[in-house]
């Protein structure tokens, strides 16, 4: 599968996460974010995309420890994120 397949279908999952608030959070973070990455990075990307949105939501706000296998630029850059368009 090439890169560019799958980040459409990356995309489609960050959208769909099951509540508002994580569309928000892991849909706008790849928008912001995915034109530019590598290889490693899709990666990164498509193995959280597994995990259970109030992980990943908790990780990013703080609130819970962060597996050492998410942590690093991903990670940080997702805590970084602090305003999401909302297309109406």
């Amino acid at each position: 599968m090439t890169d560019e397949s799958r980040l459409r279908r990356m995309k489609f999952r960050a959208w769909h996460r099951g509540t508002k608030e994580a569309d928000l959070m892991i849909g706008g973070f790849f928008d912001t974010h995915a034109a530019g990455w590598n290889s490693d990075q899709i990666d990164w990307f498509e193995q959280i995309l597994e995990e259970d949105d109030v992980d990943i939501m908790a990780w990013a706000l703080g609130t819970l420890p962060c597996p050492p296998e998410f942590e690093g630029s991903m990670m940080q850059a997702m805590r970084a994120l602090d305003y999401i368009p909302i297309a109406k």
